[in-house]
């Protein structure tokens, strides 16, 4: 199986992803994108270098999905292919980061390689309000995220719901998360699981759930 977890920045993707392999015994897999060679360029001109920069994430992420489909056993993925797409990258174009050419040209680029490319078998989307996330990003206090804008949040978090419940096709697991603390409140990681459960085994009835 392929499960995806999906969620905005300090939404928690990492942690459950870790904790759901040591429960599970699944594979984890993390964004293998750490390195862009157009990055520094971006950097100093945003407009001017945004699609070489989406382009070269778009194949290394495209890689990595290739080998998620070849694995025989089941992995479960820190982001997946498909929000980097419809969520990142269609931000950059809504702010104008990304011009109305280029946008066009990466999206039919993407098309053709979704060709090639099957849904997880669980998408499970932990769903984060902003302040939640503001909480979350500031408590972690990595340097890099501290220039985050809460706008920047916002629109990332809109984008999100866009795509999970108005484009996504496969199925989703969808986590109300801001009440949850699921690496250090062990009920919390179990009602998870539950639902996780259900939905994959078929283990547990809804209201067992809550």
């Amino acid at each position: 199986m392929y499960i995806a977890i999906a969620g905005n920045i300090g939404a928690g993707k990492t942690t459950l992803t870790k904790m759901l392999a040591k429960y599970y015994g699944w594979e984890p897999r993390f964004e293998s994108v750490g390195f862009n060679p157009y990055l520094e360029d971006y950097y100093n001109d945003i407009k001017r270098w945004s699609f070489c920069l989406e382009t070269y994430f778009l194949k290394e992420r495209f890689r990595d999905m290739l080998c998620v489909q070849q694995a025989t056993h089941t992995i479960v993925q820190d982001r997946s292919i498909f929000e980097g797409v419809h969520v990142f990258v269609t931000n950059n174009y809504r702010r104008g980061d990304l011009s109305k050419r280029d946008y066009q040209t990466y999206m039919e680029l993407f098309d053709l390689m979704k060709r090639m490319m099957r849904l997880p078998d669980l998408m499970i989307y932990l769903r984060k309000s902003v302040p939640a996330l503001v909480a979350q990003i500031q408590k972690r206090g990595r340097e890099y995220e501290k220039s985050l804008q809460i706008d920047y949040l916002k629109d990332l978090n809109d984008r999100y719901e866009d795509f999970i419940f108005h484009q996504y096709e496969g199925r989703v697991l969808t986590i109300e998360s801001d009440d949850l603390d699921f690496e250090h409140r062990p009920e919390d990681f179990r009602l998870i699981v539950n639902k996780i459960d259900a939905q994959l085994f078929g283990l547990f009835s809804e209201d067992n759930w809550n």
